[in-house]
């Protein structure tokens, strides 16, 4: 299962917390198309395109918190066809801390990657 929380500090930032705690639920919420890799964050709050996000990742259990910026690329809107989850997919940058999470993600993940299984974007 997935937990999100939105903190906003100041209007202009946007910082959230992802707490994925199992395989299946890090599969359905990680967005590997996307070249820097990306995570979708379950969320009710409202943000567009573009929007610059700053995030805390907890993986399956780990004590680390990886910080994480991105970018919005994906939004599924609240009424969205084939009762997909609610929420934004944001890109990693092309920096430490976003191929940091990658490589986590992509280790942890490891042949399930290849599964044809649905996502919370495809």
């Amino acid at each position: 299962m997935a937990t999100s929380s939105a903190n906003l500090s100041s209007p202009r930032s946007k910082v959230l917390s992802l707490n994925i705690n199992s395989k299946s639920a890090l599969y359905a919420a990680y967005m590997p198309i996307l070249k820097n890799g990306g995570i979708f964050i379950p969320t009710t709050r409202q943000y567009n395109i573009g929007d610059e996000i700053n995030m805390f990742l907890t993986l399956m259990h780990s004590p680390d918190r990886l910080p994480i910026a991105g970018t919005v690329v994906w939004v599924t809107p609240p009424d969205a066809q084939n009762s997909k989850t609610q929420g934004i997919g944001v890109h990693f940058r092309n920096d430490e801390s976003g191929l940091e999470a990658k490589r986590k993600i992509e280790g942890l993940l490891g042949g399930v990657m290849q599964s044809t299984r649905p996502t919370h974007t495809l």
